[in-house]
């Protein structure tokens, strides 16, 4: 049976749960996991994606996302890739890290935002990564921290969750940290993870009763899925992203004054050099192409294009606004 298309509408609240291939690790040591955060910040930032929520375990993690300029899938692809690239790199593996397919439930907002932030920060309490709410303030792994001052995450949405019981920040770290604390007991909330609930609801005159609308994909009323159903603006696919691999290659080439062509050659200067080295590394940790697209482009093997990503991502470390100049 085919897999259902996901709803990959902007403005919309989205909760996403990845997990590691076989119910594997995927994050293995902090450094792993600082990677992990220090991306996903960067990708908020540069899509203009809002975060409300996060927590990282052991073979899976969390997220609520309201994606604003570009799609779900785009942001996931480039999130996912980079960091299966390094994880695998620096634990000496191959082969797949993630799901092939992670879940994605589009969320009614007013009614499931907040039970959905307490949700996904009390994750690491339940999983017993941290023993109380002492620790789970703490835990740097998890946004609950970033909210209640202890953590900091660029990004994550912070006045937009506070403010939402105090206009007052200290107060308003009060207030939340009781919420998260009183749903301790609620247990495993299977209705928050597993998309839209059936609802039966009585007609208005015969009391005759009736099944609400109902998509598995989302977390809302009938009225909330007939508004996704109905409207045909909402529906609508985003195009694919804009920058193709050869304009990648046309950026690279402008930043460092050389041909397109150049880089094709098998020249060791060391602008040629540094040029291919972004242009594997951006082609496959921001396009998610594979190596054997990105080496018939600039004339590598998909080995040499492996060791050029290295080269390439050293540089994005020694000068980040490389990112912000041939990506965004």
């Amino acid at each position: 049976m085919p897999r259902t298309a996901r709803l990959d509408i902007t403005g919309l609240l989205q909760h996403v749960i990845v997990r590691g291939i076989e119910k594997r690790d995927i994050f293995l040591t902090d450094d792993d996991r600082l990677l992990f955060v220090d991306r996903l910040s960067a990708l908020i930032k540069n899509t203009k994606t809002r975060c409300y929520a996060w927590a990282l375990m052991s073979n899976h993690f969390h997220l609520l996302l309201m994606p604003t300029s570009c799609s779900l899938s785009s942001f996931m692809r480039r999130l996912l890739t980079s960091y299966a690239v390094n994880f695998n790199r620096t634990h000496k593996r191959t082969g797949h890290l993630f799901q092939n397919r992670y879940k994605s439930i589009v969320c009614e907002e007013d009614p499931y935002l907040m039970e959905l932030v307490r949700y996904i920060h009390l994750n690491p309490l339940r999983a017993g990564l941290v023993k109380d709410m002492t620790e789970l303030d703490l835990y740097s792994w998890g946004g609950h921290a970033v909210l209640m001052g202890n953590n900091r995450m660029e990004g994550q949405e912070f006045t937009e969750i506070l403010s939402r019981f105090s206009k007052n920040v200290k107060k308003g770290r009060i207030a939340y940290r009781e919420f998260i604390a009183d749903g301790i007991n609620a247990g495993q909330r299977d209705d928050l993870v597993g998309g839209g609930l059936k609802r039966s609801i009585a007609g208005m005159n015969t009391g005759e009763r009736k099944w609400s609308n109902f998509d598995e994909r989302v977390l809302g009323s009938g009225d909330f899925v007939d508004c996704l159903q109905q409207n045909e603006t909402l529906r609508e696919r985003l195009p694919a992203p804009t920058i193709t691999l050869p304009e990648l290659i046309r950026r690279v080439c402008t930043l460092f004054n050389l041909q397109p062509e150049t880089i094709a050659r098998h020249g060791r200067s060391r602008p040629v050099t540094e040029a291919r080295g972004l242009t594997a590394y951006f082609a496959v940790s921001e396009l998610g192409l594979k190596g054997i697209e990105v080496g018939k482009a600039i004339k590598l093997t998909s080995s040499g294009v492996t060791i050029a990503a290295r080269r390439g991502e050293q540089l994005v470390r020694e000068r980040a606004e490389l990112r912000e100049v041939l990506i965004s």
